[in-house]
């Protein structure tokens, strides 16, 4: 009898894990592959997440992207990859919001669909998984005036009428009221005539500063970093990083700005008066970013307080840097989250902290060589995902970020089945 069941338990056992393993709960690389784990001293390798993304991208004019780098030209075909432009080496800030440049050739780029990419564009609208919109939205800001009382202003308020016209008369963009397509906008002014109308897209921002959570959140959208303006540090070959880092805490950069952005200036304040504490007030001239960028490279820890949003391009600046981030945001989100715990190569301090005299300064202090060496090495290994290529390569940012944008797609497409067969939409909030 005991035998028996004995038997039935061991075969309900191997039935249950079995449908485990089906489902996805169970994944049995933990437990017959153990040396495929990521060792904390090996190079941050992630799983394979299957094939490429299907993108499909408008052939919209030059003037809505490109022609924007070279104003003199007055070509209006759609670019290609063989034209495709190097961005400009002298943009000074206008590089922080790029994204959507990189974004736009990665799709380009003639490899794409290859080994370690995660985007392969296709020119059946049918077959696609996403449609990429190519508006350069956060150039478009910064090239055509930006008081709205500037005449130059009207430039960027047409381009997105025009793009607006151009996605409403897409039979694609109205079978799924815009859900599936990906609108790259970092600047926080960004198609901001228009922005409501391109509401249910899925957007490409640094940050939901400026935005109620209706128009712009984590469910729908991604986050993406900056992209860096130092040069990233590729030659850091000290042999004793922390004694060669003599700044404790470094920063650089306007310290009077709007919302969150007035801890900057408070902090100037609580920061006063150390020696190996560095804090700055300047603008991001040619010159002031060298300076920032060798500065970087000798401190220990690099402070990011919030600008007049959340987050800012300093905090990519550091990571390139290999300079441990020190972030002082209340309501930052943090690009590709899921994949990358910052509590291994960043400290957090909520405003109320940072601003106690002494107690930011003395818990830097607190943190051993050894916990401090630990953090640089993770944050040397993860600098790659940081990084923005052309044409794009593996794990770096570019591919990070169509990543994210894969694991939107499921939802996308359960929003856009059901809408397409209900006779009473959301007739669930109807019920009592």
């Amino acid at each position: 009898m005991y035998r028996k069941a004995t038997i039935g338990l061991t075969f309900a056992l191997l039935l249950l894990n079995s449908y485990s393993i089906f489902i996805g709960t169970v994944d049995l690389r933990s437990y017959f592959i153990p040396l495929l784990k990521s060792s904390p001293l090996a190079p941050q390798s992630l799983w394979a997440t299957g094939p490429p993304l299907k993108v499909f991208m408008y052939d919209l004019p030059r003037r809505f992207n490109v022609g924007m780098l070279n104003r003199k030209s007055a070509e209006e075909a759609p670019v290609t990859a063989r034209e495709w432009p190097p961005w400009p080496r002298n943009s000074g800030l206008k590089k922080q919001h790029s994204v959507e440049y990189w974004m736009m050739g990665s799709v380009l780029w003639e490899g794409n669909g290859g080994e370690g990419s995660e985007v392969v564009r296709v020119s059946d609208p049918e077959v696609a998984d996403a449609f990429f919109v190519p508006f350069f939205s956060s150039l478009s800001f910064n090239t055509h005036g930006h008081n709205m009382n500037d005449p130059e202003t009207e430039v960027d308020h047409q381009l997105q009428i025009d793009v607006v016209k151009h996605l409403h008369e897409s039979k694609y963009w109205n079978r799924s009221g815009g859900r599936d397509h990906v609108v790259p906008m970092t600047h926080p002014n960004a198609f901001r005539f228009l922005r409501p109308q391109i509401n249910a897209s899925i957007q490409i921002v640094v940050d939901f500063g400026r935005y109620p959570h209706v128009m712009s959140n984590l469910s729908k959208d991604v986050v993406t970093p900056y992209v860096h303006v130092v040069e990233s540090f590729t030659d850091d070959k000290s042999s004793d990083p922390y004694e060669f880092r003599t700044t404790l805490l470094f920063f650089q950069g306007r310290t009077h700005r709007k919302d969150e952005g007035i801890v900057r200036a408070k902090l100037a304040k609580v920061l006063a008066g150390y020696d190996d504490v560095h804090y700055e007030r300047s603008v991001a001239t040619g010159e002031n970013i060298k300076l920032s960028t060798q500065r970087m490279r000798t401190s220990k820890f690099c402070l990011h307080p919030a600008g007049d949003t959340p987050s800012s391009c300093r905090l990519f600046d550091a990571i390139v840097s290999h300079c441990i981030p020190v972030i002082v945001s209340d309501e930052i989100e943090l690009p590709f989250e899921d994949e990358l715990d910052y509590n291994q190569f960043s400290v957090f301090f909520s405003f109320k902290e940072a601003l106690q005299p002494g107690y930011m300064v003395n818990e830097l202090r607190k943190l051993s060589k050894e916990k401090w060496m630990e953090m640089y090495r993770h944050v040397k290994r993860i600098s790659h995902h940081f990084e923005f290529h052309y044409p794009p390569e593996k794990e770096d940012a570019i591919n990070m970020l169509w990543r994210q944008v894969k694991r939107k797609v499921p939802a996308v497409k359960l929003a856009v089945h059901r809408s397409q067969r209900l006779k009473i939409p959301d007739w669930w909030r109807r019920r009592k």
